[in-house]
């Protein structure tokens, strides 16, 4: 063999074998999920969304990396709700009830006093009532993985402590975009005012609203104590969140890819759920110690709250369809061991 044929053939083997080593690494290029929501890295949120990413990663063996993204820094819900339906973005966490614009049926998870505990939640949320409004949600652009718990929601404001309906009147209340709490508070006598949750601290710091609702958790990850003195104990609302697929991507995945990540949210799920509850009950000491003050409404302002929102409830209903609402009562009936 001439040296010039020698060197051809060394040549050629390697620039095959380079071609071989791209093709391997492009193989391995784990791929890169970015997964969004609002509240900050410290919060019950994001470290439910460590949770989720890191078993992730370990059962892709790390060919699939989610990257979280706290802090609304891809948006709010609404934004990043969009993202996903066009397939700009991949995954996200946030609350069921900025969906209802395009999901309807997500209305029902609004619906005040409709929940009264933890249990109550996970066996109606993880039945067929959740999956069957969860499905609804891939004719729209996304996909439903699972619920997580946002908690049930309280009320804060600076101005007075709330421990009757009529302490709610002319209140600025911000209520998330969502015409149930709009009409729900509105009812109830507050200046209802729909925003953002990123825009909300700078909101009740300038007192462009004076108040919000949040479960605990929320409350004090944001440090809404800095800016409101009076929580009221209303558990006006069992808020989910829910765990979001673009659709448009999640069917560009093998069976295996979407079984990883489908396991993987049940596993950041019953953590966050865990993570949260646990929180939660050490939450009230905290705000209390950080100079908030506390009043539990009683059951007859509950009740009172009740009866004048039954007209809420008649909208509820025939929004998300008289079906999925005798259904969800006939569940719940069955849940309390009632018949």
């Amino acid at each position: 063999m001439t040296f010039l044929r020698r060197t051809l053939v060394a040549a050629a083997a390697a620039a095959t074998l380079t071609a071989s080593f791209s093709a391997l690494a492009q193989d391995i290029k784990p791929r890169l999920i970015r997964f969004g929501y609002g509240l900050n890295e410290a919060s019950n949120q994001g470290r439910a969304a460590k949770v989720f990413a890191d078993a992730v990663e370990k059962a892709s063996g790390g060919k699939m990396k989610v990257r979280a993204i706290g802090a609304a820094a891809l948006g709010p819900d609404t934004q990043m709700q969009q993202a996903l339906i066009g397939g700009a973005q991949e995954m996200m966490v946030g609350s069921t009830a900025t969906l209802v614009g395009i999901t309807k049926e997500m209305a029902l998870w609004d619906t005040p006093f409709l929940i009264s505990n933890a249990k109550e939640a996970d066996t109606l949320l993880d039945g067929p009532i959740g999956e069957k409004i969860k499905d609804k949600l891939q004719e729209k652009g996304l996909v439903g993985l699972v619920y997580w718990e946002n908690g049930f929601r309280n009320l804060t404001n600076s101005k007075r402590p709330v421990t009757k309906v009529e302490d709610l009147d002319g209140i600025k209340l911000r209520v998330m975009q969502n015409n149930v709490f709009l009409n729900s508070f509105k009812t109830l006598g507050a200046n209802a005012i729909p925003m953002a949750f990123s825009e909300l601290f700078g909101a009740l710091e300038t007192k462009t609203v004076d108040g919000q609702e949040n479960p605990y958790n929320t409350i004090l990850s944001s440090k809404f104590y800095e800016v409101q003195k009076y929580l009221t104990v209303t558990n006006h609302v069992y808020s989910p969140w829910i765990v979001l697929v673009s659709k448009k991507w999640w069917d560009t995945l093998s069976q295996t890819e979407q079984k990883i990540l489908t396991d993987a949210a049940k596993t950041s799920r019953d953590f966050e759920r865990k993570d949260t509850r646990e929180e939660a009950s050490r939450a009230m000491a905290d705000l209390k110690s950080k100079g908030m003050l506390v009043n539990e409404l009683s059951p007859l302002e509950a009740e009172r709250m009740r009866s004048k929102l039954t007209g809420v409830y008649a909208q509820v209903a025939t929004e998300v369809g008289m079906d999925l609402w005798n259904e969800t009562q006939k569940e719940l009936a069955r849940i309390r061991g009632t018949k």
